[in-house]
């Protein structure tokens, strides 16, 4: 058995999977046979973390310890040996010896790389400078029944990454960075809206109507109830209720679902940031939402800079503001001010190249032009405002421009980053817009939303000028760690499943 085990760890590439697995499943036996099984132990009582001791190694030197984690390496000289344990923080060597671990060092031969282990010892240096502990007890706390996949062709599956995170987290020590950083980024959101003052408050998952913006909702059916139900879509409308029931400042982070496609930018659930502000506007939630993506930068990048694929994204200096139609006469030379009609702005996509649809208006074919010729030049982080009113069905129209609304995105790296409205209050004007999507949703649009009359109950009722805001969390985490796909940021992202459907 020893001999087949040395043989595993040298000579894995040419050893077949099933045999070390039964190997395994075979040692594992023989520790229940004997009274040994490690998965009837409760509990092990660590007192230290690999990554203090060796930060703070003159306080831990010569120091006694309790350790615990995953075996990775495992190197037996005869008598002696070394091996390394990767627990929540990375990994430490630990030093054994046959005549301190007397037949606990038999024991110890016969782990598997993988298996969790429970270390007492004492701190020292060895004498090529590696901080180890120097082991006088060890035990097997769970035993590891499958070689970790680097054994035999690396974990480079980016399929099999996703589907297997927990193996990914183990053998990529980068990963699972980016989730710490991912949980940082959060709790710096959190603990600025906090200090500023607003309430987090949690909103319904299941919502009666789909609504809030414009996507495909998942949905399912209520058997109590007997009504089909939709996941939500965002985070808008229940907010905006609380601004109308008393609250001023409000926010969520929670997940929404939209029924779309899959690709390096899109899961069907993500993150959600929503926030809302009574008496402000969208020139204050601009200014709030610099803060806010400081805030976040700050937790991951102290020096308010980020690289994204090769590219330093300058976080520190002020963000840059320019309308859409701006933003389009810079980028395509197309000045929207000076279209007549319809008829025109026609002529233009075909002049142009842009395709478009009998039904769309004017408004909706000035984004055209800003999708196909704004936004991948979009690299440092710039506020798009004044959205035309057709495709900004919650926000408030400009005063002295009733066919644009006081909205803005946030782009960086050629993405949308935020999205936020000078929120529209007036009932009769959001009824209007409710039931333009009602037309288009029966017309086959499945991102039209429906009429929401308990939310236009609400605004009747009297909701104060408001600011509202999202930020996609998954994206801001995406540019923080310089991540190429949105599966790189989830911990648990949506699959097809295995062998197809």
């Amino acid at each position: 058995m020893q001999e087949k085990e040395n043989l595993s760890e040298l000579q894995t590439e040419e050893i077949d999977v099933n045999e070390i697995i039964k190997q395994r499943r075979e040692k594992l036996t023989a520790l229940c046979d004997s009274g040994n099984n490690p998965y009837e132990i409760c509990k092990f009582d660590k007192n230290a973390q690999s990554k203090k001791i060796i930060e703070n190694f003159q306080k831990y030197e010569n120091k006694k310890v309790k350790i615990a984690g995953r075996l990775m390496s495992k190197r037996i000289m005869g008598k002696a040996s070394f091996s390394h344990i990767l627990d929540g923080d990375g990994l430490i060597q630990i030093y054994l010896k046959k005549d301190v671990l007397e037949e606990k060092y038999e024991e110890y031969k016969k782990f598997d790389i993988g298996d969790i282990v429970g270390v007492k010892g004492e701190v020292f240096m060895t004498h090529k400078g590696e901080i180890s502990i120097r082991a006088n007890d060890i035990v097997l706390l769970s035993k590891s029944l499958l070689p970790l996949p680097e054994k035999f062709h690396g974990l480079k599956d980016t399929d099999l990454r996703y589907r297997q995170r927990y193996v990914d987290l183990i053998v990529n020590p980068a990963v699972k960075e980016v989730f710490v950083k991912r949980s940082k980024i959060i709790s710096a959101i959190r603990k600025f809206l906090d200090s500023k003052g607003f309430t987090e408050v949690e909103t319904p998952v299941l919502n009666s109507i789909a609504g809030g913006a414009a996507a495909r909702p998942f949905i399912t059916h209520h058997n109590a109830l007997d009504i089909d139900m939709y996941l939500r879509i965002a985070l808008e409308l229940h907010l905006k209720r609380l601004i109308v029931g008393g609250f001023e400042k409000v926010y969520e982070i929670g997940r929404v679902f939209r029924n779309e496609g899959i690709s390096i930018r899109h899961n069907p659930e993500f993150t959600l940031l929503e926030l809302y502000e009574a008496y402000s506007d969208y020139n204050k939630i601009m200014d709030l939402t610099e803060e806010i993506i400081r805030s976040a930068a700050k937790a991951v990048c102290p020096d308010m800079k980020t690289v994204y694929n090769g590219t330093v994204i300058e976080l520190d200096k002020p963000f840059t503001r320019i309308s859409m139609k701006e933003a389009v006469k810079k980028y395509s030379g197309v000045d929207f001010d000076k279209v007549a009609d319809l008829n025109e702005a026609r002529n233009l996509c075909k002049t142009h190249g842009v395709e478009f649809e009998e039904k769309h208006t004017v408004g909706e074919i000035i984004n055209l032009f800003f999708e196909k010729f704004v936004e991948e030049n979009l690299i440092q982080p710039t506020f798009v405002t004044e959205y035309p009113v057709e495709i900004s069905p919650l926000a408030k129209r400009i005063k002295d421009n009733k066919n644009f609304t006081e909205r803005f995105e946030l782009f960086i790296v050629g993405r949308e980053h935020a999205n936020a409205f000078s929120e529209l209050n007036d009932p009769i004007d959001q009824r209007e817009r409710f039931v333009r999507q009602a037309i288009l949703k029966s017309q086959g649009d499945e991102e039209a939303c429906d009429v929401d009359e308990d939310f236009l109950t609400a605004l009747e009722y009297g909701m104060p000028p408001t600011g509202g805001l999202g930020i996609g969390i998954d994206r801001l985490v995406m540019l923080l760690t310089d991540s190429a796909s949105i599966r790189d940021v989830l911990l648990f992202p949506t699959m097809k499943p295995k062998g197809g459907i």
